[in-house]
């Protein structure tokens, strides 16, 4: 996700200040602070935002659709105050069938509260962690 590949533990230096990887898969508080910052500028992404970017390729694998609705043709800028807005798409309109473990997991990822999202353990344990 973003922080293994292109950023790197805090306190990182000698690399190309990190702006976010794929939009699709960018956590809303990433989006954020994208938004609210100069192209030079270091984005440190944290650990629960790669679990955010984690529920959003799982959505958008399972579901074919990405997590957000917008358009092919908009401009990233536009793409990112949608997805710093932290409202996706709910997955009961996206699923192709349901399937409640995948669902919780992918729920518990896109918690518009980082806080709230579970940690890498608790996925590699089977565990959804709190729901959003």
């Amino acid at each position: 996700m973003c922080l293994a590949l292109a950023c790197g533990p805090d306190g990182a230096t000698g690399r190309t200040p990190y702006r976010g990887a794929l939009t699709h898969t960018t956590a809303p508080e990433t989006a954020a602070a994208l938004l609210g910052t100069d192209d030079t500028t270091h984005i440190q992404a944290a650990p629960a935002a790669d679990v955010w970017s984690l529920g959003a390729t799982l959505f958008w694998c399972w579901t074919g659709r990405r997590p957000f609705a917008y358009e092919d043709e908009t401009d990233r800028p536009e793409k990112l105050r949608i997805i710093a807005a932290a409202s996706p798409t709910p997955l009961r309109h996206a699923r192709p069938w349901p399937f409640p473990e995948l669902e919780t997991l992918i729920a518990a990822c896109l918690s518009g509260n980082p806080a709230k999202r579970p940690t890498a353990v608790e996925l590699a344990h089977g565990a959804g962690g709190p729901t959003p």
